[in-house]
């Protein structure tokens, strides 16, 4: 299978005040991702508030952002779910419509304490769409599944055909470098975390990740991997030390999925509030945010519309 090269966003989903699912930003959305150096999008997943989400409205966003993707744009479907034949039906659909690919999380509730429960989770659902690539989600601080990613691959290699690799958003460098090992590097392991991507490339070899702070921070982010692959490793230092800085800010404000997705109104996109239950920023707190981001430049290096 193709390994992914580059950054791919987990963009947010856009909302009208009444709760409802605004599809009308996201052309101006996958264009500006674009523009910035993103590869792609993981939609519907933790940034995009997924598991908040209908079926029906999770099938229609990977139908716009489908129609909106620029040209060689992947855009990888999360079809997690509590339901697993939900699961599997947003998988078919995604192949349906030539989603590149799918992906999953295991599911916050009923929590998943054994390899094999979380290898029959994903072999079900990766059988609806036996011709896209399946990437594990490993988000376990999300749903409570600290399972040994090494394990995993053991367990799934040969078991589902489909199986492309691992979304890895865990502290773990060690694990992380070890399942890029595995078999020499036969699974995709797509870094997770903006706050390491400069030790993950150092230690680890990544040649992709997954962010969700890439949706307003995507050209330091992609930055550090250019810096990097051009032996500028003092400018990558900085890149990624900025970037913690900004996650420093949004760490101030409920974190990326409802300060970050603030952010997005601050550099000329309004995505809209957070679903219930989310708790949202109120205006008093966005001032603040904003003279936080002020204070470190941000404004002078953030995404371009």
């Amino acid at each position: 299978m193709e390994k992914i090269k580059g950054l791919i966003d987990a963009p947010f989903t856009p909302f009208y005040e009444n709760g409802e699912v605004n599809y009308e930003p996201i052309q101006a959305y996958a264009d500006m991702l674009y523009k910035n150096g993103l590869k792609g999008v993981f939609i519907n997943g933790s940034s995009g508030e997924g598991y908040m989400l209908t079926d029906d409205e999770r099938k229609r966003l990977a139908e716009r952002w489908m129609e909106c993707a620029p040209k060689d744009f992947k855009v990888i479907v999360h079809v997690g779910s509590c339901c697993v034949k939900s699961s599997k039906e947003l998988a078919r659909h995604a192949q349906e419509i030539g989603a590149w690919g799918i992906g999953a999380m295991a599911p916050p509730f009923p929590k998943i304490g054994r390899i094999e429960e979380l290898v029959k989770y994903i072999e079900e659902i990766a059988s609806g769409a036996p011709e896209l690539p399946f990437y594990y989600y490993h988000i376990p601080a999300f749903n409570g599944a600290f399972l040994p990613m090494t394990e995993l691959l053991a367990a799934v290699d040969g078991r589902v055909p489909n199986f492309a690799g691992i979304k890895y958003t865990f502290e773990s460098i060690y694990e992380y470098n070890q399942c890029r090992m595995y078999k020499d590097g036969k699974f995709d392991m797509l870094h997770g975390q903006d706050e390491t991507i400069l030790p993950s490339l150092a230690m680890g070899g990544a040649q992709g990740g997954i962010g969700g702070t890439t949706n307003y921070n995507g050209r330091e982010l992609v930055g550090i991997i250019e810096d990097w692959n051009a032996g500028n490793i003092e400018s990558a230092r900085e890149r990624q030390n900025f970037s913690q800085e900004v996650i420093n800010v949004i760490c101030h404000y409920r974190g990326n999925i409802v300060g970050g997705k603030r952010i997005m109104k601050l550099i000329g996109l309004d995505l809209g509030k957070n679903r219930t239950p989310f708790r949202n920023m109120t205006d008093e707190e966005e001032a603040a945010m904003k003279k936080e981001l002020e204070a470190i430049n941000f404004f002078e290096r953030c995404n371009k519309f």
